[in-house]
């Protein structure tokens, strides 16, 4: 069963990746990476939150600061792989469930993170 209650926290940054496709390494270009965080779960906390938006948002912000106007190709984990949309939505997601999910526990979690690079097109990773 889907959780009762989602809350959602965006951030938008511009940084450039070049990535592996078909064999071969495409030339380095920039974006404006819209990333998404999706937090669930199915109580509210004594204050009739699911979370403090104001967390999430400082938390993902300082996730994406080392990427802000650089290359994820030089920054790790980057610099060994592929910085796809769907590998970037991980490693945020990833990383901010590391940050947030033991403040947000029991209650809630860290449950999906997405990329958009481009207009009509977005990679979501879902944390298990």
């Amino acid at each position: 069963m889907p959780p009762t209650f989602t809350t959602q926290v965006t951030h938008e940054f511009c940084a450039a990746h070049a990535i592996i496709l078909m064999g071969h390494l495409e030339p380095l270009h920039g974006h404006n990476f819209k990333t998404t965080a999706t937090i669930a779960g199915d109580q509210l906390d004594n204050e009739g939150l699911l979370c403090d938006f104001h967390l999430v948002e400082k938390t993902l912000i300082d996730i994406c600061q080392p990427f802000t106007n650089n290359s994820f190709n030089n920054i790790p984990p980057f610099d060994t792989l592929n910085p796809t949309a769907e590998n970037i939505a991980q490693y945020i997601a990833d990383q901010l469930a590391a940050k947030l999910d033991p403040s947000l526990a029991p209650r809630a979690k860290v449950h999906s993170v997405s990329i958009t690079e481009a207009p009509n097109c977005q990679a979501t990773y879902h944390r298990p």
